[in-house]
């Protein structure tokens, strides 16, 4: 068969070159050589250009030289068939015949071969009498000394059919599939090959940015988007692949079609994704986790995020594969376009473009198997180290209360004489019911071997797409680098999307090991690690890779941390955006008739805050407790820090305390329940990262004492109600107004303005 594209002159080099425009793993129909005519089907046609002859493929016509002419007033004789017979009635008994003439292609109907030749050439039939007027066909631009032209509309018309039809067939799923293409890598392309300014780096540097716009949320009736540069719209991207890769769009609706979704335009995974795809910095801390019975919602923000990282990692190789085609076909002709252009920059210092922090390994099992099962087929014809890494990260039980000794008996006596585990929340077996080893890093790296390919877990770092750690094992690694020189993490040089999953989860373990890993990205490399310096981008070498990250920090509730994070080490040149609530609080969980006293104290900076804190409990707080006789007090702290602040001046005062925090032995904490529920301690100091970690049930509670109020608006009610059975009970809570984060969600937003700003100091809640 004839190769259609060799009719250059009827489709332009856009029809030449568009095969080297569609990617390999792009799976497009075989376009057929030969094709129909446009009036008789029946009828085939095969076009060549040889030289300057015109040659007929018409059941047996033979080839016909341009000089054979027969023109009006010429010597030439008219051109005479050879061999086949001509007209409609050739061998096959078909009425059509085609001609292709120096590159274009000619359709007649019921016509011999002398009279198409004749009609090609401007000639025409001369009735007697009637003088024939010289024209110049289109196709004798080249042959001056003819004057003669043919008005055909039927021709032009079939020859229009015949390019438009040939056209659809052909080329148009191949266009379709370019241009998709085209809008799916903007994002990607676009983000990646800015230029920025000088000024553009000066104003990011001195983080000179303003949150102008705001839209509502999709399906969040009380929350709305704010955000810097450009207003972002929920359908910036109409493409049908909405900005991903054909075959990752095809198998992503596929999954989602297969869970029994409908329509997919709309759904949150989908609306989230366009988020993610805009390469903006996105703060979203109001995302109901699957272990507060948020599962759907969930799954569909880490599908979202999955599918990003995806297409990242895929676009990237896929540039780089491109690249490196081009410069092993043509090497001395790509070595200078490498040296003076910007085509074939598309490295980083290192190959691991997407980080991904998680508090838990069961997280990370989590994340890791929504990984595979979102791959394509075609991308994990084998998974390597799946056994493994499934013992690792799936097995191991939730630390829990073991009673050990003699008290840890009689506690278990006092409670309803159980000796058994004492029961958990359905929320805490959710989320510690698993591995939940807070201690690990995981490379993962996509290869493609010929037709094999592969996803393969344990990855060295150097080598992998993708990283996936906690806090802490990244902090482990750096501590490492840090001490032995032969030890580096240049692996962290080249991230381009870090995605920080489950914020709160982590915000309990130790935040600041966050603010240190984020720090450690995007520095330049102590070593260049086998990486081709002419084919690294540009803005690597001035050092403005974080200007280009992207980072997505996902949580239940926002903190001044998570906060401060946002604000001082995501410097994205896209802008960011961040979500903005409106909460109903939790007081309606409490379900004790107790009066709950909120108390504010004043302080004027928040660096002064603890200061002030302290200072209004010794002096407004404590005396009362130190006057009274009464037993049974329990002071809540949310933080270490001032755990270690308290417990030192108890210690002073020679109170009478016992302590239950994060690093209490378990033998102290049994002995420390049992003395406070006796009577035999006054005050109890407890630490909600013990309640996170461990969520005891404390008995003998009278007066509970908020010192400062916990960040995870669930542990309100559940300590209040803790006051169950007691008598002449009461709570008291002290606040800023910078806990106005803590006070919303535990009163709701409406009611903690108002108490942030009013002149009183003192609220009641029953």
């Amino acid at each position: 068969m004839a190769d259609p594209n060799r009719h250059s002159s009827m489709y332009g080099s856009e029809a030449m070159n568009l095969r080297n425009q569609i990617d390999d793993d792009d799976e497009d129909e075989d376009v057929a050589g030969a094709e129909e005519s446009i009036d008789n089907p029946q009828a085939r046609f095969e076009g060549h250009v040889i030289e300057d002859r015109a040659v007929v493929v018409m059941n047996g016509v033979q080839d016909v030289h341009h000089n054979h002419l027969y023109v009006p007033g010429s010597d030439f004789a008219p051109v005479a068939a050879g061999g086949g017979g001509g007209g409609g009635s050739g061998a096959g008994g078909v009425d059509q015949l085609t001609l292709s003439f120096q590159g274009e292609v000619y359709v007649f109907d019921a016509v011999s071969p002398e009279k198409a030749v004749l009609l090609l050439l401007g000639g025409y039939e001369v009735p007697t009498g009637i003088p024939a007027p010289g024209m110049v066909p289109p196709n004798q631009r080249g042959l001056p000394d003819f004057t003669g032209r043919s008005s055909q509309p039927q021709r032009a018309a079939s020859l229009s059919r015949f390019r438009e039809k040939r056209k659809e067939r052909c080329f148009d799923k191949k266009i379709r599939y370019t241009v998709r293409k085209e809008v799916a890598l903007s994002s990607f392309t676009i983000h990646l090959g800015h230029k920025l300014s000088k000024e553009e780096v000066d104003n990011l540097t001195r983080r000179k940015w303003k949150y102008d716009w705001e839209t509502p949320a999709f399906n969040m009736p009380s929350c709305r988007w704010m955000g810097t540069g450009e207003s972002f719209t929920k359908d910036a991207n109409t493409s049908s692949s909405y900005g991903l890769k054909q075959k990752l769009c095809k198998h992503w609706l596929e999954s989602y079609k297969t869970s029994g979704g409908d329509d997919f335009h709309s759904s949150k995974q989908r609306l989230f994704f366009s988020l993610c795809n805009s390469y903006r910095d996105i703060l979203h801390c109001n995302k109901k986790p699957f272990y507060l019975k948020g599962q759907e919602e969930d799954s569909c923000i880490m599908d979202a995020y999955i599918m990003h990282a995806l297409n990242h990692i895929f676009r990237t190789r896929d540039l780089v594969t491109k690249n490196d085609a081009k410069v092993a076909k043509h090497q001395e002709t790509v070595k200078e376009e490498i040296l003076t252009g910007e085509s074939f920059l598309d490295h980083g210092f290192t190959r691991p473009k997407v980080l991904i922090i998680l508090p838990l390994a069961s997280t990370a099992l989590r994340v890791v198997k929504r990984l595979i099962q979102l791959t394509p087929s075609s991308s994990k014809v084998n998974v390597e180290h799946i056994d493994c890494f499934a013992d690792e990260f799936g097995a191991g039980v939730v630390e829990d209360d073991k009673e050990q000794n003699e008290l840890s008996q009689k506690v278990q006596d006092y409670e309803n004489s159980k000796a058994q585990k004492s029961s958990k929340p359905s929320d805490f077996q959710a989320l510690f019911g698993a591995n939940n080893n807070d201690h690990f890093m995981i490379g993962i790296k996509f290869t493609r071997w010929h037709s094999w390919r592969t996803i393969k877990l344990y990855g060295d770092f150097y080598s992998s797409d993708m990283i996936i750690a906690s806090p802490l094992g990244l902090i482990t690694k750096i501590g490492e680098a840090e001490v032995e020189k032969e030890k580096d993490v240049d692996y962290l040089s080249s991230i381009e999307v870090l995605v920080i999953d489950h914020a709160d989860v982590i915000s309990m373990q130790n935040w600041s090991h966050v603010n240190s890993v984020v720090e450690q990205l995007n520095r330049l490399p102590s070593k260049q690690h086998g990486t081709d310096i002419m084919r690294i981008r540009q803005w690597y070498l001035d050092g403005h890779a974080r200007f280009y990250r992207q980072t997505i920090i996902l949580g239940s509730y926002l903190t001044p941390d998570i906060n401060a994070l946002f604000n001082h080490h995501c410097v994205n040149y896209k802008g960011k955006m961040k979500l903005v609530c409106e909460y109903k609080g939790a007081l309606a969980k409490v379900l004790l008739q107790v009066r709950q006293i909120y108390e504010r104290f004043d302080v004027d900076s928040i660096v002064d805050s603890d200061d002030a804190r302290f200072e209004y409990f010794t002096e407004k707080v404590f005396p009362k407790i130190k006057d009274s006789i009464q037993g049974g007090i329990m002071l809540f702290v949310s933080s270490y820090f001032e755990y270690v602040r308290i417990r030192n001046f108890l210690k002073s005062q020679n109170a009478s305390f016992c302590l239950l925090g994060e690093y209490t032995k378990q033998s102290d904490i049994s002995r420390a329940r049992v003395w406070f529920f006796e009577g035999n301690r006054k005050i109890m100091l407890y630490t909600e990262r013990a309640h996170f970690y461990h969520r005891y049930k404390i008995r003998g509670i009278q007066n509970l004492i908020i010192y400062s109020l916990p960040e995870r608006k669930e542990f309100y009610p559940e300590i209040v109600n803790m006051l169950e059975g007691s008598h002449n009970m009461t709570c008291t809570a002290l606040f800023s107004r910078f806990d106005q984060f803590r006070l919303e969600r535990i009163v709701g937003s409406r009611p903690a303005k108002r108490m942030v700003a009013s002149e009183k100091n003192v609220f009641v809640f029953c």
